[in-house]
């Protein structure tokens, strides 16, 4: 068997960096592609640190990614949220990677600006020093210092609990699932936070509910609404999406793709509901995303 080049052997790590830093897989895989073309005219044997090399790029690249993304998510309709990613075993072994990529720790990154948001996803997920960081984007120790304790405070102030339970997850989904099929509202609330939120993105392609839906009784009667009727005939499956149980809608005797619902819980409640729809962030969602950090931070 031919060994991986070195650039494919440190893939899943540097889509992993730009993954967080864009919140977007499609660019991430931009980001990647640009980077290997980077890597490619370059003499390999003359690099004393590979990684080191590689996750410069395409932070560079991410960034400079992030910046003209930034443009055009301005212009987005309606809700806008991060395009979800298949994750399988590999990112829920690692609580501190299974929440940098959940929905609820990329929207709080979403608030953060773009050098703001490297320097933490560089520093606090990916253990990079301040100096290496500096090096990194170009600016000084003493910048990425405040930079960084900016940002931390920044995503302390409004990051959520994070608690991944595989078995008392899927017992709260089977609750939500059957209560939302058989229109029963009290049983359904039972599972829902008072405070819980559902955000569905739609981009202006599909109809989805123009604003977040907050508070028990409102998400419950919004649920059960779709349940009966938008998704009554949607074949339903159980999946892994940022580190979250999901649920995956399927219309059509093809199974196209039409939602995909990360759950978010807390204990034995459900605090968030994220529905993707826009069918541009569903492309390539069934294809499980390989995430890493460097083994010798864990």
């Amino acid at each position: 068997m031919t060994e991986p080049s070195v650039f494919d052997q440190f893939r899943p790590l540097l889509f992993t960096i730009a993954y967080e830093i864009l919140g977007s897989a499609a660019d991430a895989e931009d980001v990647l592609q640009d980077s290997y073309l980077r890597w490619r005219d370059i003499d390999e044997d003359e690099v004393e640190h590979p990684r080191a090399y590689l996750v410069q790029i395409v932070t560079r690249q991410a960034l400079n990614q992030l910046r003209s993304a930034r443009r055009r998510r301005e212009d987005y309709v309606g809700n806008w949220l991060p395009e979800p990613i298949r994750t399988e075993h590999d990112a829920s072994h690692d609580v501190l990677l299974a929440e940098s990529v959940s929905m609820a720790m990329l929207l709080v990154l979403e608030t953060l600006g773009p050098t703001e948001r490297a320097v933490f996803v560089l520093s606090e997920v990916f253990g990079h020093s301040l100096v290496e960081i500096a090096e990194m984007i170009g600016k000084s120790d003493a910048t990425v210092r405040q930079i960084a304790h900016r940002a931390r405070e920044h995503v302390q102030a409004r990051r959520k609990r994070f608690q991944p339970d595989a078995d008392t997850n899927r017992a709260v989904i089977g609750r939500f699932l059957l209560a939302a099929r058989t229109g029963e509202v009290q049983n359904l609330m039972d599972v829902l936070a008072p405070d819980v939120v559902q955000i569905s993105d739609g981009g202006g392609r599909v109809i989805v509910a123009g604003r977040p839906v907050t508070g028990a009784a409102p998400v419950a009667k919004f649920i059960i609404g779709l349940a009966q009727n938008s998704m009554a005939d949607m074949a339903v499956e159980f999946g892994s999406f940022n580190a979250l149980p999901a649920l995956l809608f399927r219309s059509g005797a093809d199974g196209h793709l039409d939602t995909v619902l990360m759950i978010e819980i807390d204990g034995d409640l459900i605090t968030g509901l994220y529905a993707v729809r826009n069918p541009e962030k569903l492309q390539s969602a069934d294809v499980p995303r390989p995430l890493e950090r460097p083994q010798d931070i864990l």
